[in-house]
């Protein structure tokens, strides 16, 4: 019998009809819908006289533009609330759960997925967002899609989809103290590009990969798409199966054993091949810092900048109109940069683990007064879990405030956007020009390493303050 990978396996588990030389049809397990690139597709049904076909396997809650202040209040920005309502209005209309600010439920749309035991191994799951690939840390095919597509599924809870090909990456050996989930994928994309996953769907495996927490593994697989990849996954384990154990949508009783049964036949065969691999020794990774306006400049953070030495054409052209934006220079340090914001959150470091990291930090300490902090939890089960262990008591002892919960700073589609000109040491995802807010400058770190910042007021190696 042919060898398989993880992904294959699960892949050709979902295919409903091979179309010769063009795509699969995919049947899609789990359907994830927010306010933005839902909107659109629900016109689409409503003009063709459709209903969702399977509304049970569609989840809904708005994220990307809500407020994270004085939630309770109407909406002020009209764009952002009209959004809100739309969705909300839908998922009535087609019969969807829909999870409603302030709500036990509610959250960024990949933080309460795994949360309520939604996100589970072997599933193939969809969502009008590229960063759907966060749930392929419970070893699921998961994937971000566009909004024509977020109909197809709506209509018919399948997609096209060509087969991507396979990557593995393996990091292997002990991770230093100080380094983070989110130190991996930022060291991973500085060696393989921002371009280097295109056309891949990325497994990743090795001693580092498997001591990851399960919140650890979802950063990681976050920002797979940063690399250009379709998504990431890891193999389900142990840690894995407890994290999910006992989870509101998790299989229970007899269900769950043939479940876990199941699960544990998810890996990928002894020979199965793969189109690339990659090998990294955890003992290179550092603390990571980005320098640029893409994830992939990012470097160790007692590195320097690089230079343009070697560098032609194009390459060097972006490069230096890259550091131009940032107010860099080449070959700079970027030890002692001057900060303004700090922002912990969103879908890649928005969990509680995220927040305890930063509170430990932090604790006995002081926020610099050059600093303006927005701390923002993923979801309100998170941020119950932070009151619930004193975290926001160590956090105001020490000058920070939380905030409620949804994308803030990672995107600037709500109130929460980081001024022109201004420098923030971001736990998000992209650091593009803009992203943040116009003309804002954007440094992507680990908790730890914003924590570092907030606390000293520039860019601070994390270990020095251990």
């Amino acid at each position: 019998m042919e060898a398989k990978t993880l992904f294959d396996k699960i892949w050709d588990a979902h295919v409903v009809k091979e179309v010769e030389g063009g795509p699969n049809v995919l049947y899609i397990d789990r359907h994830l819908i927010h306010e933005v690139t839902s909107p659109v597709a629900f016109l689409g049904l409503k003009n063709r006289g459709l209903k969702v076909f399977r509304p049970d396997q569609t989840t809904a809650t708005p994220d990307h533009n809500v407020p994270t202040e004085n939630q309770h209040l109407t909406i002020m920005d009209e764009l952002s609330r009209h959004q809100v309502e739309m969705l909300k209005r839908n998922c009535a209309e087609h019969d969807i759960f829909y999870h409603d600010l302030q709500s036990e439920g509610h959250g960024i749309v990949h933080i309460i997925g795994p949360e309520l035991g939604l996100t589970q191994p072997g599933m193939t799951i969809v969502c009008g967002d590229s960063h759907t690939s966060t749930h392929g840390a419970f070893g699921a095919i998961a994937f971000g899609i566009g909004t024509s597509e977020v109909e197809m599924v709506l209509a018919s809870q399948s997609i096209m989809q060509p087969k991507p090909k396979k990557m593995k990456i393996t990091v292997n050996g002990e991770l230093k103290k100080g380094v983070t989930a989110k130190d991996i994928a930022l060291y991973i994309i500085s060696k393989i590009s921002t371009s280097g996953g295109t056309g891949h769907f990325i497994e990743y495996a090795g001693s580092a990969i498997t001591s990851l927490s399960m919140e650890g593994r979802m950063t990681l697989c976050n920002l797979s798409i940063e690399s250009g990849a379709r998504g990431g996954m890891i193999a389900p384990d142990e840690t894995t199966i407890n994290y999910v154990k006992g989870r509101k949508f998790a299989p229970k009783g007899e269900e769950w054993d043939k479940a876990v049964a199941r699960w544990n036949e998810l890996k990928s065969d002894d020979n199965a091949v793969f189109d690339t691999e990659y090998t990294f020794d955890a003992a290179d990774i550092e603390p990571m810092i980005t320098y640029g306006t893409n994830p992939g400049m990012g470097m160790g953070i007692t590195k320097n900048i690089p230079t343009t030495n070697g560098m032609q054409g194009s390459d060097k052209n972006t490069f230096l109109k890259s550091l131009q934006y940032m107010g860099y220079s080449e070959g700079d340090k970027m030890l002692g940069k001057k900060v303004d914001y700090v922002f912990v959150g969103s879908c890649t470091n928005g969990r509680i683990e995220d927040f305890r990291e930063f509170a430990d930090f932090v604790k006995g300490r002081k926020k610099a007064d050059n600093i303006t902090a927005w701390l923002v939890p993923g979801s309100q089960k998170v941020e119950k879990q932070i009151r619930a262990e004193g975290l926001d008591s160590i956090l105001e002892e020490a000058g920070f405030q939380l905030r409620q919960p949804g994308c803030s700073a990672c995107l600037a589609m709500n109130d929460d956007k980081i001024p022109e000109g201004k420098y923030a040491v971001s736990t998000s995802n992209r650091n593009f020009e803009g992203r943040q807010g116009p003309g804002a400058r954007t440094m992507l770190a680990s908790p730890l390493t914003a924590a570092a910042a907030a606390i000293t007021g520039v860019i601070t190696d994390p270990r020095e303050l251990f």
